[in-house]
């Protein structure tokens, strides 16, 4: 099983290209992509500070889960928002593994 900061240096550069890209292209339809960003920011802050450590992401993961209930990707999305919520459900998961 893959490791949360594994799982986050694998996928930190697409999931910074797609959170941004969600704004662009969702934005004015869904103010939470938004929150989505802002969170994964605060992630990728914590984890690049806590270096080989786990970073303590307990609240940002509680928050992304409310925000996007619970990773429920809405009907009328792209594929990169989809992938987006997708990417961050399994980071949930590998940080609670």
């Amino acid at each position: 099983m893959i490791t949360f900061n594994e799982y986050m240096t694998k996928n930190s550069e697409k999931l910074e290209l797609f959170t941004k890209a969600i704004i662009r292209a969702h934005g004015k339809n869904h103010p939470e992509a938004f929150d989505v960003r802002e969170l994964y920011t605060q992630m990728q802050t914590k984890t690049k500070e806590a270096g080989e450590e786990k970073p303590n992401l307990d609240e940002e993961f509680s928050r992304l889960r409310q925000v996007t209930n619970n990773y429920l990707i809405p009907g009328d999305v792209c594929e990169t928002y989809a992938a987006v919520y997708n990417m961050l459900a399994e980071a949930d998961q590998a940080y609670q593994g």
